[in-house]
């Protein structure tokens, strides 16, 4: 997929695929017995974007809403916590930081098949490409710097303050995630890749310091990000599967993979080869100097060792995608696609972790 087609092949809604379509009447009657002021008859659309959560327009005469749920089918332990993504949206919500509305969560299968929560459709844009090749250097700097501040607001939260003390271990994040990504990353393995067997075994022992717990989001970039229809100021932040109570600094350097994506038509963003300068996009020091200016917070003594770790987790992440394929239950049209990037991912994982040792 060449890069000026994956703004239109991401964006907007389509027809609900077979496999994950449900009765419309049974939420329409679950619904309106439960959310004020719901009145049918709705229409249901499937957002085109996102690989893991199945995600749907539903729009009312009144009113449009997004539901999100559960794959149908035989799943990895731990993933998919549509629960988890209503809880921590809900607290988010409660401090006035930028995500949708939760309006509802529903764990009865029996209404849409899996578990689902209901939340507010947010009106504006999304860009799919992280040097946003509609736009102008002023408003990219803008976009940027919005990002930079979001993430910075997530990770100064105190999670017992705003009711996230048990969301997560917090404690040794680092060291948990390399674990659970291997085991996942096993779970899914469909060939042997030399540089992610190296990883499983190197990143034990090179752990950064854990940094002071905090909420992360786990997947925050760009186009999990919707911006104001016409002003360059984050209106919903998306996607919070994998939040939990963590490293900001292995949050905040995974935002930061962008910089070094290796280039590729699976849809994954990459700022390599391109003039910042000229596009009005920050140089990754000069990123990395506004999140330490605003946290305090300083990745740059550990940043090879926890390049080397995202670049391994986003790997056993898409080759999670790729099990999916395999078993049936991948829900994005360009899933198969991602099977391709994993061992680009993997070496440059691998090539982090020879830096890091380097010093």
């Amino acid at each position: 997929m060449i890069v000026s087609e994956r703004q239109s092949a991401f964006s907007g809604t389509k027809e609900v695929a077979e496999r994950l379509r449900f009765d419309a009447g049974r939420l329409e009657s679950y619904l309106r017995e439960r959310v004020a002021g719901f009145a049918g008859p709705i229409a249901l659309g499937q957002f085109k974007g996102g690989q893991s959560n199945p995600t749907y327009l539903v729009e009312t005469p009144g009113r449009r809403y997004v539901l999100r749920r559960k794959p149908p089918g035989r799943l990895l332990p731990s993933a998919h916590a549509v629960d988890r993504e209503y809880r921590v949206m809900s607290a988010l919500h409660a401090q006035g930081f930028p995500v949708a509305e939760p309006i509802l969560y529903c764990a009865d299968e029996s209404i849409v098949g899996t578990a689902f929560f209901l939340m507010s459709h947010v009106e504006g844009r999304v860009f799919w490409e992280p040097h946003m090749p509609s736009s102008d250097p002023a408003e990219r700097a803008r976009v940027y710097d919005a990002m930079n501040a979001a993430l910075a607001r997530l990770h100064g939260f105190e999670p017992a303050a705003i009711g996230l003390a048990d969301f997560g271990r917090g404690e040794n994040y680092v060291a948990r995630q390399v674990e659970r990504w291997s085991k996942q990353y096993r779970a899914s393995e469909t060939e042997t890749i030399e540089d992610m067997e190296r990883l499983i075994a190197w990143l034990p022992a090179h752990l950064p310091p854990s940094g002071p717990p905090r909420l992360v989001h786990g997947d925050y970039r760009l186009d999990n990000i919707i911006l104001a229809p016409a002003e360059p100021r984050i209106a919903a932040v998306l996607d919070w599967e994998l939040s939990t109570l963590g490293d900001p600094l292995a949050d905040f350097s995974y935002h930061l993979m962008q910089w070094h994506m290796p280039p590729s038509e699976a849809g994954t963003g990459s700022l390599v080869g391109l003039d910042l300068a000229a596009l009005g996009i920050p140089s990754l020091e000069d990123y990395v100097e506004a999140y330490v200016a605003r946290t305090g917070l300083d990745p740059r003594p550990h940043l090879a060792v926890y390049s080397a770790y995202n670049f391994f987790r986003l790997a056993a992440i898409l080759q999670g995608i790729v099990g999916r394929v395999r078993d049936g239950t991948a829900t994005g049209a360009f899933a198969a696609a991602k099977a391709a990037l994993v061992r680009p991912l993997a070496a440059t994982a691998w090539e982090f972790a020879l830096a890091a040792e380097r010093g």
